[in-house]
């Protein structure tokens, strides 16, 4: 039963890899059209991770900023839904990811750790990891979107959890690569 779920979810994340090359490849309806139908497949219980990635990338399809938002909203969501079930507290507070903490109300920037009934660390979900490398990107995308939607304090908000969350990255393409996006996307906002 346990290898049928493995492999399950393994299909799940070929199908949204697919989804994200025909995004990169340019073809930005299909993949939306595909985001949509897994994340109908998926529904609010579904995978944490798999949703969250899901949303991550769904909100590249959009042509509207507020829905670009909407579905950002709907990864860090998914990303805070997975530490919450966990128990893991990490930051100043660790509340809902709804929209009220998205905007600052009490989000907190990157997962730490928590402790197990004996006393002693907690087993960490074997997703925690994988989200914690997408909690960069989760907040630089939220502060590209309250940009857009003209809404800097909200943007300057998410660059700081973003470059907070950023630490934790490694010193490798991907965590340069984000922390450059964060570079970039802080000289826009003060050239604005």
């Amino acid at each position: 039963m346990v290898e049928q779920q493995e492999a399950s979810g393994d299909a799940v994340m070929t199908r949204i890899g697919q989804a994200i090359m025909l995004l990169h490849g340019g073809d930005r309806e299909e993949a939306r059209n595909r985001f949509g139908a897994l994340w109908s497949e998926l529904g609010a219980d579904g995978d944490a991770l798999h949703r969250c990635t899901l949303a991550h990338y769904m909100a590249d399809t959009q042509d509207d900023p507020g829905d670009e938002l909407a579905w950002d909203l709907r990864a860090l969501t998914a990303a805070e839904g997975l530490r919450a079930a966990e128990g893991v507290v990490g930051g100043a507070e660790a509340g809902g990811a709804g929209t009220g903490a998205a905007e600052g109300a009490g989000a907190s920037d990157v997962p730490g750790s928590s402790e197990g009934a004996d006393g002693g660390p907690a087993a960490e979900h074997p997703d925690i990891p994988a989200v914690r490398a997408f909690y960069p990107s989760l907040h630089l995308n939220l502060a590209a979107d309250y940009l857009k939607l003209q809404r800097p304090e909200s943007a300057r908000i998410h660059l700081q959890r973003a470059r907070a969350a950023a630490e934790s990255l490694a010193d490798d393409g991907y965590g340069g690569g984000v922390r450059a996006a964060i570079d970039r996307l802080e000289l826009r906002m003060r050239e604005q």
